[in-house]
């Protein structure tokens, strides 16, 4: 991608804009939320990356992708501490943990602990299908 830029927090809004389709926006740019049930690797069991679909950054393996029956893909861990951020998200009457992307700072999803899911960490990061490119591979 000859001249891209690599670091994404100089973009504009309009530049956002322009390089995402307008759901991709309001999801990724504006915290938004798709339907449940609805995304594209909401059930997927492909083996590979999930990386960030605005920039492109690897976010999450599929070896840690578990079935929630949520409505959304759900990932026990991300691929590394420093590949997205969590922060505090009062929105919608009630705190939860926000989870974005730490090269883009672009928004995910949510991240949920203790709900009892035999994970080995007890953690259910809730991520939009739109937020994911799968790059289909061995992950090993």
């Amino acid at each position: 991608m000859t001249g891209e830029p690599t670091d994404f927090s100089s973009l504009t809004d309009e530049e956002w804009a322009r390089r995402l389709t307008p759901t991709e926006f309001k999801v990724l740019r504006r915290a938004g939320t798709e339907p449940p049930f609805t995304g594209e690797y909401t059930d997927t069991k492909t083996t590979g990356v999930y990386r960030c679909r605005a920039c492109g950054a690897e976010l999450f393996r599929s070896d840690a992708k578990f079935d929630s029956h949520c409505g959304w893909p759900s990932f026990f861990t991300p691929l590394a501490g420093e590949a997205i951020i969590e922060r505090r998200d009062a929105s919608l009457g009630t705190v939860r943990t926000e989870v974005l992307c730490a090269n883009c700072h672009s928004h995910l999803g949510h991240v949920f602990a203790g709900e009892g899911y035999d994970t080995p960490t007890d953690l259910r990061y809730c991520i939009n299908s739109v937020c994911l490119d799968l790059e289909p591979g061995d992950e090993g």
